[in-house]
């Protein structure tokens, strides 16, 4: 055995053709870093990006919620957790319900609204990678 990269004992291995060698070592330290804050932690660093991201994806899902729930549930129930998604959601069906037949039912509504908000988040996917504002694959 031979001291690692980081003092900790390294166990020698004999390679083997076609096998990777893989070493064991003590990871580094992550509270004694010396990086400033935000710089080695994606979420921190493009906050800018995963913010309204993370709010179109919750809606996204609640709106998917109250569909599922809607096929279970009264329209007018006074269920705390049907009027919780029906409260969040409102806004957005308000905004949709123009872009869709007046035929439909509420329920197709809303999963237009889900299949909307998707290309939304895939929208600004894009546009951030257009920007260059999104770090790029290795």
């Amino acid at each position: 055995m031979r001291a690692g990269p980081y003092g900790a004992p390294r166990l020698l291995v004999r390679a083997v053709p076609g096998i990777p060698v893989i070493e064991c070592g003590r990871p580094p330290d992550l509270f004694n870093s010396r990086d400033p804050v935000g710089t080695s932690n994606p979420l921190l660093t493009y906050w800018y990006f995963q913010l309204p991201n993370f709010i179109l994806a919750a809606l996204m899902y609640t709106l998917l919620g109250r569909a599922l729930l809607g096929l279970v549930v009264g329209p007018d129930s006074s269920n705390y957790i049907w009027r919780f998604f029906c409260r969040i959601t409102d806004p957005f069906v308000a905004l949709i319900a123009p872009l869709t037949p007046k035929a439909a039912a509420p329920v197709v509504v809303w999963l237009f609204g889900v299949v909307w908000l998707f290309w939304l988040r895939v929208s600004l996917l894009y546009l951030f990678l257009l920007l260059g504002a999104l770090p790029k694959a290795n």
